[in-house]
């Protein structure tokens, strides 16, 4: 069952203004070792430990393979690749400068098969009151304030056509309230 909060856009400038909104309701964030822990309870031969290793060693990996420039795709969860933010563009190719037009590099996780949308057979409840927070615009000048503990998300374009999640959630974009837009 996923739960959800509603929240109005209150960002003037946005072409979703007073538009209302669905997010998830995060109840909390569990780590390698928890997660090494839940799988050992399903009925597994392989200790928490054993597992917590194996885990520890993907995450290694996974990092290594996307440094390399390849997207890491684990079935049914996502297809794993690195995106460059950038901060504005060069007027000609020879004027680009990796220190003043690149802001960064961020993770982006795309849905696979059974978590793709349109497969996704989700059970969905609204949790607790309507909040109405302001957007607080994050640094690409998207997005509204999260609630709870939450992690960010740099989902959308970076002015490149690139899309995708970083995990955790997204706030409504300004051109409206999709995340995956």
């Amino acid at each position: 069952m996923i739960f959800y909060d509603l929240r109005q856009n209150k960002n003037k400038d946005s072409k979703a203004f007073n538009k209302w909104f669905a997010y998830p309701v995060i109840k909390e964030t569990v780590d390698l070792d928890d997660l090494a822990s839940h799988m050992s309870n399903h009925n597994t031969v392989f200790s928490k430990g054993v597992i917590l290793g194996m885990l520890t060693d993907m995450v290694g990996c996974i990092k290594e393979l996307l440094l390399e420039g390849k997207n890491v795709k684990i079935a049914d969860l996502a297809i794993f690749s690195l995106g460059i933010k950038n901060n504005g563009g060069a007027d000609k190719a020879e004027d680009f400068n990796v220190v003043k037009h690149l802001k960064g590099v961020k993770l982006r996780a795309r849905a696979t098969g059974e978590l793709v949308a349109k497969n996704l057979n989700a059970s969905l409840k609204k949790a607790g009151a309507i909040s109405t927070t302001s957007p607080q615009p994050s640094p690409n000048g998207e997005g509204a304030g999260q609630t709870g503990n939450q992690e960010g998300n740099q989902g959308g374009s970076e002015n490149q056509n690139q899309s995708g999640n970083q995990g955790g959630t997204t706030n409504p974009p300004s051109g409206g309230g999709n995340e995956n837009d």
